[in-house]
């Protein structure tokens, strides 16, 4: 009978004492198989990583969703053992122990696998696999290196694996190939990086150790391989691409971080961005534009693409067949027309209307990332009165009405309420938003929690309250919309930016409504809650809080019920503010808020009345106005007139007779009549002639 062969022992699993300091170990000696390539012992190598230095470095970013990720995924792995099982342990066994030909074989058996499924990802990770494809990386062996970036690759697109993977210290042999001569490695080693780079952790260890600059280094590509097609170049041209490809990849997943956006800033990256986006290769353009549009939420940045002149590229690649390439492009115009100069560069180069037929396009609408992209570009840009002319041509408002409903995407709502509250400051605008349906549309939009989203709305209802057909929608008689009262309702939301925004909107509400004073007191509450708006600590908010009660206040009994909640000393308690736009709604509010009873007196008791004298040395049209106005019902108080003139203030009076606007001119002519009639009657009082100063009759 033939002898049983004798089963192979398997090696021993080597243990590793407790390092003291953490260094990376090999096994200590012992009795295991070692390879005579390479005298280190088979099998798996335990790593410890040092993170001090991470540790140390303040982190740049929040968590991004790609961190978030992996907490909600979970194995929906069924019961018993996948068929995969038996064959993968089987390769990473012969990974571990084989020998450099083994290994090899069993990485391209591996590949053959389907490496993005997270069931074989999980099997690879159990059995010790992940280890042992990053210990490759650090062989000698540029076959065994290629083979794990091949596998690696497939597995760093889950955020699972990526995680595992940066536990293990893949950064550290990742940034050592990209050192290698090797282009091929080069590329593997570049495009893994990127899918690695999308964790925030990954992106803190490349910062720290130093791979940004080495990236920039590889990828300087000379431009004579940049303009020719890959047809008419070289086998080694081509290598140069696709490394310049692989770490174009690298930078669009790194460019998220703040810190890493500043490197690149100092280490010149704008002059690579630059080459890359005149290139003929669209592989290459794709993700550089990524990294442009992420780089594009730093100002240095936005100011170095117009003197480069990428923003004239952008344009060109936005009409690109690409959707990736598209995004990229509306999200880049979106960041940087926030400047006008860039919103002029776009108009010139002609890159409003392409913007206008994306908006318009069905294809596009259902790509909602591409629309908001779009969207949110056509709003920056509609921030110049030069662009809106263009989109007008182009019917922009009308085809922008259908995406006002309540289902669409709220970042692409947000955007192209925006985009409306620019396009309707031009009054033909409005006719065609109030024709196309949009008025009540807008209405119903107050009802969202999208805080973005509620920022704009009043904006365009405060360009729409100007008109008097628009104005009798938002303020409908039958109350079905209830614009205003929404409006107002918004007073009370936490954000201060919305109670601003709703605050003017209110503004051209109450002017023009009609039977404005009747529908102002309709509001319960509404009153009260506008005076305690002066309570805020927010310099904006308690500007525009002042601008609608100096509306409110043209109503003698509006203003009777403001002055029941204290609106007076609320008002004199802010007169010594420095800010330009509190000080100008603040002094009309002053000045309107003088015309009942005691009023007048109360702001002269309070000490409101000296410091207003401090706004005439104000450049500010807006605040001259405001305080000659407040000076010229101040005036009409005897004891008011007596503190202005001892201010000085007659000075600053004489000088704003000669104002262009007709009204300033009538209350600084009116201010310097009361004060002169006060002195006549001073006068007449001195000599007996009237008994007492308070006998004169102050006209208008």
């Amino acid at each position: 009978m033939p002898k049983k062969k004798k089963p192979i022992e398997e090696p021993p699993v080597p243990t590793e004492p407790e390092p003291e300091l953490p260094l990376e170990l090999d096994t200590p000696p012992g009795k295991t198989l070692v390879s005579a390539m390479t005298g280190e012992p088979f099998g798996p190598r335990i790593r410890y990583i040092d993170e001090n230095a991470e540790a140390e470095s303040s982190d740049d970013e929040p968590e991004s969703e790609s961190d978030n990720e992996g907490r909600f995924l979970k194995d929906d792995l069924k019961s018993g053992v996948p068929s995969e099982f038996w064959h993968i342990q089987k390769l990473i066994k012969y990974m571990k122990a084989g020998n450099q030909t083994a290994t090899m074989v069993s990485l391209c058996l591996l590949k053959d696998h389907e490496l993005t499924s997270m069931v074989i990802q999980h099997l690879i990770q159990d059995m010790g696999g992940l280890e042992v494809l990053v210990n490759l990386l650090e062989t000698r062996d540029i076959k065994c290196q290629l083979g794990s970036l091949s596998v690696l690759l497939q597995l760093a697109t889950s955020s699972d694996m990526r995680k595992a993977l940066i536990d293990l210290d893949i950064v550290t042999p990742l940034i050592n190939i990209l050192k290698h001569p090797a282009r091929d490695l080069q590329v593997m080693a570049a495009e893994t990086m990127a899918n690695i780079a999308m964790m925030r952790k990954a992106r803190k260890q490349i910062r720290i150790r130093n791979g940004i600059p080495l990236i920039l280094d590889i990828m300087d590509v000379p431009d004579s391989v940049l303009q020719r097609p890959l047809e008419e170049l070289k086998e080694d041209e081509c290598e140069l691409v696709a490394v310049a490809i692989g770490c174009a990849k690298a930078l669009d997943s790194l460019s998220s971080s703040p810190k890493i956006k500043e490197d690149l800033r100092r280490q010149g990256v704008v002059f690579h961005m630059a080459r890359f986006l005149r290139s003929c290769h669209t592989q290459l353009i794709i993700p550089t534009m990524g990294a442009v549009q992420q780089c594009a939420d730093l100002k240095a940045f936005r100011i170095a693409f117009e003197q480069m002149g990428i923003i004239t590229d952008i344009i060109r690649h936005i009409e690109d067949k690409n959707v990736k390439l598209k995004e990229n492009c509306a999200l880049a115009i979106h960041k940087c027309a926030d400047n006008k100069l860039t919103r002029d560069m776009v108009r010139e180069a002609g890159g409003l209307d392409p913007l206008c037929k994306l908006a318009q396009s069905d294809d596009v609408r259902s790509n909602k990332r591409l629309l908001a992209a779009v969207t949110g570009g056509i709003w920056k840009c509609a921030m110049s009165p030069e662009n809106i002319s263009r989109f007008n041509q182009n019917n922009l408002v009308a085809s922008l009405v259908p995406l006002l409903e309540e289902h669409e995407d709220e970042d692409v709502l947000t955007s192209v309420v925006g985009a409306l509250s620019e396009c309707c400051k031009h009054p033909e605008n409005r006719d065609i938003l109030r024709t196309s349906g949009g008025l009540p549309k807008l209405i119903r939009l107050l009802s969202s929690t999208y805080e973005p989203l509620l920022k704009n709305i009043p904006l365009v209802l405060k360009e729409c309250a100007k008109d008097e057909q628009c104005m009798d929608i938002i303020n409908d008689p039958d109350h079905t919309l209830d614009g205003v009262r929404l409006i107002w309702s918004l007073l009370k939301h936490p954000n201060n930016v919305i109670k601003k925004n709703s605050c003017y909107a209110l503004v051209p509400c109450i002017k023009y409504a009609k039977d404005s004073p009747e529908m102002v007191r309709a509001f319960v509450g509404g009153l009260e809650l506008t005076v305690s708006l002066l309570e805020s600590e927010d310099v904006d908010v308690l500007s525009a809080a002042c601008a609608t009660i100096a509306q409110i206040a043209t109503d003698p009994e509006n203003l009777g019920i403001l002055t029941d909640h204290g609106v007076v000393k609320m008002l004199a308690d802010l007169v010594d503010t420095e800010n330009e736009s509190l000080r100008a709604n603040l002094a009309l509010a002053i000045a309107y808020c003088c015309e009942w009873e005691k009023n007048n007196y109360e702001f002269g008791r309070l000490n409101a009345v000296a410091p207003l004298v401090n706004y005439m040395t104000s450049k500010s049209p807006e605040v001259l106005k405001g305080v000659t106005i407040a000076f010229c019902h101040f005036s009409k108080e005897p004891l008011n007139c007596i503190t202005m003139h001892t201010c000085g203030v007659v000075k600053h009076v004489l000088r704003m007779v000669g104002s262009k606007d007709p009204e300033v001119q009538v209350a600084a002519a009116t201010t310097i009549r009361n004060i002169r009639k006060l002195a006549l009657t001073a006068e007449k009082f001195h000599y007996g002639e009237i008994s007492s100063l308070y006998d004169i009759n102050y006209q208008n």
